[in-house]
């Protein structure tokens, strides 16, 4: 079923772009940057293409309530929320940097871009991404030979997207993370995942936006499974203000890549925001 999902995803880059290459055979580039891909810095969970102008910075603040399938017991998951506080700073235009604390874990990374899509030209933008982690939820009374490097997380992701007109942009994005700990002895260390976004404009301060990651390599006795998140971003005078419904209550890369636990045939998800 993910293998299906995939296919039909990227189907669509693959037969736009190859169009775009023989359209360009007989025209002239002219390096016009494809702009607005996406509004918000991630799609919901998944880190869109877009990077913080030079000297910009952002304060970020994300939130996930508990699962509304608790019910009238957490006020619909008003209780039990999980927060994050980001610091963002367009560093140069190609390079944003930031720093984040989330769920008693601290993470910094670097974004940065690779290739821009040009109009009648490249058809995507391609930038990179890289953070690393510290974990500090593996407390020493559960885990009394725990040392400082086996809370360290990192994560590898290459981000392409490619916006097909001023509606629909589509972003795919390989991953690697690997977790110098792991809870699971049949779970490997260095773990592997594909995420899938996309963003549709409705109108001119309003966008439906989706994102889904599958896990490539999960133990097969793993509680966990693939997040899937839908939202919308509005505009507000600057800022961009991000409503969603997600099965991952998690927040950093590792956290709903590879411990989500919600599911949405089940109705046991968490609603959340975004606000920059």
């Amino acid at each position: 079923m993910n293998k299906l999902f995939l296919v039909v995803f990227i189907l669509p880059f693959l037969t736009f772009s190859q169009e775009d290459l023989l359209s360009g055979v007989d025209s002239v580039a002219v390096h016009e940057k494809v702009e607005s891909a996406f509004k918000g810095l991630k799609i919901v969970n998944l880190e869109s293409t877009k990077l913080a102008s030079k000297g910009d910075l952002y304060f970020i603040v994300a939130h996930r309530f508990s699962s509304i399938k608790t019910g009238f017991e957490t006020g619909f998951g008003l209780d039990n929320a999980v927060s994050q506080i980001k610091f963002l700073y367009g560093l140069k235009e190609w390079l944003t940097i930031s720093g984040a604390r989330s769920e008693l874990a601290y993470d910094f990374s670097v974004k940065y871009k690779l290739q821009d899509q040009i109009k009648d030209g490249f058809p995507f933008a391609i930038v990179g991404f890289n953070s690393v982690a510290f974990n500090n939820t593996l407390k020493e009374s559960n885990y009394p030979k725990m040392k400082f490097n086996d809370r360290m997380i990192y994560v590898s992701q290459i981000l392409i997207s490619r916006k097909f007109n001023n509606k629909l942009t589509l972003e795919l994005a390989p991953t690697f993370f690997h977790e110098n700990f792991v809870d699971n002895d049949l779970q490997q260390n260095s773990q592997y995942a594909v995420g899938i976004g996309g963003r549709y404009r409705l109108n001119k301060r309003l966008s439906l936006n989706i994102d889904y990651a599958a896990h490539l390599n999960r133990a097969s006795n793993s509680i966990y499974k693939n997040p899937l998140s839908v939202g919308v971003d509005i505009e507000t005078g600057g800022h961009v203000f991000q409503l969603h419904f997600t099965s991952s209550q998690g927040i950093h890369e590792a956290g709903y890549l590879g411990k989500s636990t919600g599911d949405w045939l089940k109705g046991d998800v968490y609603f959340g925001f975004n606000l920059a």
